[in-house]
């Protein structure tokens, strides 16, 4: 693994193994659903499908839904323009629903991703691109006796219980952009455009 991919890891990462499988107990076969192709996102997809879990992706893009599929996933719902993308997810699990779902949006997409929920499924709030005050309604998630949990990075054991993962299993980081120091202007708006991964600013010469 390169510097810049190992750099990923400590904050994405982590982030994606302690809300999946520290505190959410992946178990194969599960249904995951990962928002977005941010370096989270895409670590979460990894770590879902190297655990045998089957994982799902949102994404507003059909590009990115492309780039997906050259990765494995076979499973991505479009919700650009989409009302409510919790009916795909119902439809793609059967009628089951979702067991883990990474909330990386947050604002109104907590309705659409409660609606998701398989029963006893969970919700873990990592981000609010969408919003930092959530809206949902309360029935479904007592429905499906479903459970939200913010999760921010994760402790050191976490850390390194997650890099014997990335061992064992030959996960590779999804890097969209390396830049240099001197281009740190140019990799923050990037960032602004949506990136399909991580962005790496590296401090070498």
């Amino acid at each position: 693994m390169s510097d810049e991919e190992a750099s990923t890891l400590p904050v994405a990462g982590l982030t994606a193994w302690f809300a999946l499988v520290e505190t959410g107990n992946l178990l194969a076969g599960q249904a995951v659903v990962v928002q977005g192709t941010g370096g989270v996102s895409l670590f979460g997809m990894q770590i879902a499908r190297a655990l045998g879990a089957r994982a799902i992706v949102t994404s507003r893009s059909r590009q990115k839904q492309d780039r997906l599929k050259t990765l494995g996933v076979e499973d991505t719902v479009l919700i650009d323009g989409v009302h409510d993308w919790s009916g795909e997810v119902i439809r793609l699990t059967d009628g089951h629903g979702a067991d883990q779902i990474l909330e990386l949006i947050g604002g109104d997409n907590m309705r659409h991703s409660v609606n998701a929920l398989a029963s006893g499924g969970r919700i873990a709030q990592i981000g609010f691109l969408g919003g930092a005050d959530v809206s949902f309604s309360a029935v479904p998630l007592m429905l499906r006796r479903g459970i939200i949990q913010g999760i921010t990075v994760g402790h050191r054991t976490a850390l390194e219980r997650l890099v014997s993962a990335v061992d064992r299993y030959g996960i590779r980081p999804v890097i969209d952009h390396v830049y240099g120091f001197d281009d740190a202007r140019a990799a923050f708006a990037r960032l602004d455009e949506g990136p399909f991964g991580k962005v790496v600013i590296t401090t070498r010469s």
